[in-house]
This record gives structure tokens, sequence and C-alpha cells, in this order.
């Protein structure tokens, strides 16, 4: 048996199929420090959040939810599936810059991305099993049964799965690079373009898609969240959410796995984030305008003065037009503080918004309100832990944030 290393990649390469086990079985051992204060928190969140997951596949979804038969969608679907789509928004925006627009100054955080879009919108359809009060069914809205192929609910449900696989393929050169797949890794990266153009319209069409289900809620959903323009403005904000959790997630991981960037890219870094927020400022830019032309059309100028009027108005002004603000003065003054919290800010806006068109603003004149209970807030936190988990444990043996092994270069 010939065996090669590489002193950029933890991977082996012509493995039998014996030692291919044995280094995926030495692959599952932790490395680095177990005890940290993440994995003291998230370890009893995850092993509660399981423990719960069983009672509500055990007793049913009523066991540990609030959701009735007036409110089925509730916090699973607000915040893990819409929500987290929009923040994995920034791999079709990162891809479509890379491969698209040759914008080549981002190609070092394109996989960390891609993976990071995986790896959401793979839990968030775990997630969306969850609030299923029949899981089995789920095959319903990808057969088209009971809802028809004309459906929204068909087509979100067939972008789900498609751009899973996309960018499973945009990701699958660097496990092939992990195992030292030469051949492989030839072959998947040849895929890669294509797979980049196919998701990039999946997910505007997805993005865009995840809002069309709300268009048929028009009585529900209170007036200054609803609009025949929903779609769109799901469609545009994913870009500055998907950007703004790329910005943050990448200041952490520069911090985190620090030893695992080279000198170059981590010299690249501040002109990436300076890149980003200029990005961010412009489409922020689009949807402030947007909001507003509708509010106009709309003519909803009564409604601003009640309680819902002032959480509209802390919406926009609070977390669109204050961090657009920021994101235009750190780009011109190249803070880059500034960006790291407007991009905060920007998150915390993205999730308000979607919150308040699924849950908050959904049959907000109900006499009896829904909110979530605690036990629904643990399996999120649970759902929500368990990805970063798997996430460090990619980064921590495949080269995503790290140079790419020697012999890739060789090979081109």
């Amino acid at each position: 048996m010939k065996t090669a290393m590489s002193n950029n990649s933890p991977g082996a390469t012509d493995h039998d199929g014996k030692s291919i086990w044995k280094f995926l079985l030495s692959e599952m051992k932790p490395k680095g420090k177990f005890i940290t204060p993440f994995n003291i928190i998230s370890i009893p969140v995850m092993l509660l959040g399981l423990a719960l997951i069983v009672i509500r596949f055990w007793k049913g979804i009523g066991a540990i939810t609030n959701l009735t038969q007036e409110i089925p969608w509730g916090l699973w679907i607000g915040f893990d599936v819409v929500t987290g789509v929009a923040f994995a928004g920034g791999a079709y925006v990162l891809t479509f810059m890379v491969y698209i627009l040759n914008m080549r100054k981002y190609h070092s955080i394109v996989r960390v991305t891609v993976l990071n879009g995986f790896l959401a919108y793979l839990f968030y359809a775990g997630a969306l099993l969850l609030d299923l009060g029949r899981p089995w069914h789920v095959i319903n809205p990808i057969i088209g049964n009971s809802f028809g192929t004309s459906s929204v609910l068909f087509l979100v449900a067939w972008h789900f799965l498609l751009y899973m696989i996309a960018e499973l393929i945009e990701f699958s050169p660097a496990v092939a690079e992990w195992l030292g797949a030469r051949k492989a890794r030839k072959i998947l990266s040849g895929m890669t373009i294509a797979a980049v153009i196919f998701g990039i319209t999946l997910s505007t069409l997805h993005q865009s898609g995840l809002g069309a289900l709300y268009l048929m809620a028009k009585d529900k959903i209170h007036p200054l969240w609803y609009s025949e323009f929903i779609p769109v403005m799901f469609l545009v904000s994913s870009i500055f959410a998907g950007l703004s959790m790329v910005i943050f997630e990448g200041s952490i991981s520069e911090k985190v796995f620090f030893k695992q960037i080279s000198e170059k890219n981590h010299q690249a870094q501040k002109s990436i984030i300076h890149g980003l927020a200029k990005i961010c400022a412009g489409a922020m830019f689009a949807y402030f305008f947007l909001q507003l032309l509708v509010f106009i059309h709309g003519q909803h100028w009564s409604l601003l003065n009640t309680p819902m009027g002032f959480w509209y108005l802390l919406e926009m002004l609070g977390f669109v037009l204050l961090p657009m603000l920021l994101f235009i003065v750190s780009y011109r003054t190249h803070n880059l503080t500034l960006i790291k919290i407007a991009a905060i800010i920007t998150m915390l806006g993205v999730i308000l918004n979607r919150l308040n068109v699924t849950v908050i603003g959904f049959k907000w004149d109900m006499a009896i309100r829904y909110v979530p209970s605690w036990m629904e807030f643990v399996v999120t936190l649970a759902v929500i832990f368990t990805e970063i988990w798997i996430f460090r444990w990619v980064i921590n043996r495949m080269p995503v944030l790290r140079d790419s092994p020697t012999w890739v270069n060789e090979n081109m």
C-alpha cells in the first residue's frame, strides 16, 4: 500500500478499503480541548433537546409546543426555517460573486460559506419535520399529492431538495481533498460551475418562494407586513441577511480557527469584510426604498399610531435604516468594528422581520395569542448547537479555511 500525506491536509491518498475505514474512525476522535465554555453550555442543551424531540414524536407535537389548529406554524417555522434560510443566503450570493462575476478576492471564504449554507438547509429541513403533525406525510408536497404541482409548497419543497444537492456538489471537492481522492476531486471540481449556476437559480426561486407561501394569508397577517411584494422583499433581504451572517461567522472563525487560516487570507480578511459592507449597504438601501414604496402605496399612515405601528417603525428605522447608515459610514471610514456591529444589528433585524411576518404579526388580533413554550426554544437551541458542532468538526478536519493540499495545484 502506498500512502501520501500532505502538510496542508489531514487526509491520505491511495487508501485501500481497510485503511479508509481506519482513517475515518481516527477522524471521529475529538481534536483540541474538550472542556470548553461552549461545550459545557451546548451539551446539556442538546441532550435536553434530544429528550424533548423523543417526547414530541412519542406523544405528539402538542406535548411540547403551544401550537394549535388555528396557529399550526410557530417558532420552528418562523425562526428555524424562514429566518434560517435567509441567513443561508450568503452561499448563493458569494458563489455568484466569485464564479459568475469573477470577484476572486472573495474566493477564500466561498467554501466555509457554502458549508454553512448546506448545514443550515440540512438542519432546517430536519426542523421542518418536527413541525409537521404527521412527519411521514412530508412526501406529499414533494410529489404534489393533495397539493398539486402548481402549488407554492410543491415548488419550495423541490427547491429545497435540489439546492441541498447543488450545495453538496459545490462543497464535495473539499471532502475529496480530505480523503485524498485525486480522481474524484478532479471530477467533482469540474461539476462546480454547473452546480453553482443551478444553485443560484434555485436560491432566487426559493428565497422568494418562502415569502410567496404567505401571499395566501392576507386576512391573517397585519397590513403593515403584508403586501403582494412579500416574495420580492424576502429575496432582497436574503442578500444582506446572508452577507451579514458571513461577516459575523467569519469574524468568529478568524478567532476560533486562527491557526488554520494562512497569513495571506488573514491579510485579505479586512478587504473582504470591507467589500461585503458595501454590498450590504446597497442591498439594504434597495430594501428600505421598496418597503417605503409599498407602505406609501398601501396608505397605512393611520396604522403607525398604534402599538403594532410603533413596532413596525422600530423594525424599519432601528434595524434597517440604522444598520444601513452604519454600513455606509464604516465603509467610508474603513472601521471594521463598526461593520461587525452593523452586521449584528442587521441579523437581529432580519430575525425580527421574519418573526413579524410569521408569528408576531400573524393573527395579531386574536384574543389568545400564540407564545412559544420554553421547550420550543430549547429544541431550537439544540438544533443550532448541533449544527455548530458539525460545522466545527468539518472545519477541524477538511481544507475549508486552510489551503488545499499541494497535490491539488500539481494536478491542475
